[in-house]
């Protein structure tokens, strides 16, 4: 217990221990363990040091953080009581007085975490004989190899699990044993990922050769980071965030990276790396949303569904439906081994057809599911879906007037549909600047806030969230490209960037479980409605000054980038944070 940081202090009953919890500064982890416990260190370290879980247990072993502290005050009271006598309830009772303060917790609303300990061992044996098999499978399972095997994912990529794993978890374990931290490696994998980008920048031979060699050191440290975390334990509020945003981080500056590249070989590819970027980011947003909008349902079932698991059965269809998909890690070997082989423009048009073909399989899949699943929403379903729309002061003012005029009565998916189906052919079918795209946009405030004038609760409106991210960052992509101007790309990039980083800011405080970012977040950067409605017309008032509208984009995306940046690090470095450490896409 020692080497896992607690004080240890001994009790001889539920009384004696109750007083010596009640010592303990309120504000710390406290932790009871049966003298009796036989079991692995590391079995011990899964119970009692995960800082994600209020209150977690393991046979003969049990802890409390903060929140679930008076519960477990109240649990061990009660146990006194019972018992008929203070300190008549002891640590040796034949149930184990752990034991039934975890099923007391429990009943008390806390919800103890039981982590699965696979062949670690953990038990409190009642005679001799329990105990010396206990110790016989204590000696016959090496706990630090299970440490080391599950600090990688239980299910990656195919590029991940194959050509990384087998060796950064091992950095990992390196790195824990010199007391580095997860977000030292985290932040030693951005900086790698920007000297990438730069050297991308210099378009020369070499330096794409050498960008891509640091893209895949940048990757492998990625992924060694979360292996660090699994194997030390040590999540936090400050590695959620971290792990959470620079991933895109690397990922938005090395495409910067190739297109300035590629500009001083003459080629002005800002539009392939817009669409790259605006492609990928739809597509997480079609996982993110779906997923929401099913993990607690009820009745959640379907055909589909059940095809799935029974193609998970079969080795080979794992592999290649998790390659397909062209997650991170088989994407970041794709776009190294091209940028030192080939040039941005061939690496652009490659993540393109593979980011449209992975977007169009899982969306597909995902229709499929729905259709075919009779599953009920639940008010907090409804809420995410709600607050992933990112619907801002002029959605809100339409959904209250459609409301009454009954035009929200059609699925919010279908209105959804509709307005991305009138503000997308506009735009590209209209010249730039051009007043019916100004129209256009009005309508698309019209029908995205009827969108969401109610719950989200239809079995295909996860698709409302995806819908409206693709309608703005089409928007803000076709008109830069049709102003003719060579700076308005790179603003559109930086503009688009700045929004997918609040986007993807917003899904993390959800997962994490403390909702969306704060209201008045939403209102100040005017919600997805109010940009794409600003940026048009900025593009019909700036027409004939295609220099003040580059101008115009620039300010709107540092201004963005500003807000969205200071409030979410002053979130995840507050007290308020989730102390989660998100797996994030599928490496």
């Amino acid at each position: 217990m020692r080497s896992l940081g607690f004080d240890v202090r001994i009790a001889s009953g539920a009384e004696e221990a109750r007083v010596l919890l009640a010592a303990v500064p309120a504000g710390e982890r406290v932790a009871l363990v049966d003298p009796r416990f036989v079991g692995h260190l590391h079995a011990l370290r899964l119970a009692l040091t995960d800082p994600r879980f209020p209150a977690a247990a393991a046979p003969g072993a049990l802890t409390a953080q903060r929140e679930a502290r008076p519960a477990l005050a109240r649990a061990l009271e009660a146990v006194s009581t019972a018992a008929g006598a203070p300190g008549s309830g002891t640590l040796t009772d034949a149930h184990g007085l752990t034991d039934s303060l975890a099923e007391a917790l429990d009943a008390d609303g806390v919800a103890v975490h039981r982590p699965q300990l696979g062949t670690l061992v953990a038990t409190v044996p009642t005679d001799a004989e329990a105990r010396h098999a206990a110790r016989a499978a204590v000696e016959a399972v090496d706990d630090e190899a299970v440490r080391l095997r599950s600090a990688v994912k239980a299910h990656d990529g195919f590029f991940t699990t194959f050509f990384v794993s087998p060796y950064s978890r091992h950095i990992a374990r390196w790195c824990a044993r010199r007391g580095l931290t997860p977000n030292q490696v985290t932040t030693a994998s951005l900086l790698t990922a920007l000297i990438a980008a730069g050297c991308a920048a210099t378009g020369a031979r070499g330096g794409y050769i050498a960008a891509g060699v640091l893209l895949i050191v940048s990757f492998v440290l990625d992924c060694t980071d979360g292996q660090l975390a699994r194997y030390a334990l040590k999540y936090s509020t400050m590695g959620a965030w971290l792990d959470a945003t620079f991933d895109r981080a690397k990922e938005y500056a090395f495409y910067a990276g190739l297109a300035l590249g590629a500009a001083r070989d003459g080629d002005d590819v800002w539009a392939l790396a817009l669409g790259a970027m605006v492609l990928m980011t739809c597509r997480h947003v079609v996982d993110f949303s779906f997923n929401e909008a099913n993990h607690d349902a009820t009745a959640n079932t379907s055909p589909t569904a059940a095809l799935s698991s029974k193609l998970d059965g079969v080795g080979w269809t794992v592999w290649a439906r998790r390659m397909i998909i062209l997650p991170i890690g088989e994407r970041w070997a794709m776009i190294a081994v091209l940028t030192a082989a080939t040039s941005p423009r061939i690496v652009f048009w490659a993540l393109i057809v593979g980011c449209a073909f992975g977007a169009c399989y899982t969306t597909a899949g995902r229709v499929l599911r729905s259709l075919t699943r009779k599953a009920k929403r639940t008010d907090r379903a409804a809420q995410a879906l709600a607050d992933l729309a990112d619907s801002g002061p002029l959605a809100s003012l339409v959904g209250r007037i459609s409301g009454r005029a009954g035009i929200a009565k059609l699925p919010g998916f279908v209105l959804a549909f509709v307005a991305a189906g009138v503000l997308i052919p506009a735009v590209l079918g209209r010249p730039f600047g051009d007043g019916g795209t100004v129209v256009a946009a009005c309508m698309y405030v019209v029908f995205a806030g009827a969108a969401v004038a109610r719950p989200l609760k239809g079995a295909l409106d996860w698709l409302v969230p995806p819908l409206f991210r693709a309608a703005e960052y089409t928007t803000v992509l076709v008109l830069a490209a049709r102003s003719d101007v060579p700076q308005a790309l790179p603003a559109a990039f930086g503009l688009v960037a700045a929004v997918a980083y609040h986007h993807y800011d917003t899904v993390y405080r959800i997962r994490g479980g403390t909702g969306a970012p704060p209201a008045w977040l939403v209102r100040v950067t005017g919600g997805h409605e109010g940009r794409t409605l600003l940026v048009t017309v900025l593009a019909a008032l700036l027409a004939d000054r295609g220099d003040d509208f580059t101008l115009a984009l620039t300010a709107l995306a540092v201004a963005v980038a500003l807000v969205v940046l200071v409030e979410s690090i002053r979130f995840w470095v507050s007290s308020g944070a989730p102390a989660v450490h998100d797996e994030g896409e599928t490496a």
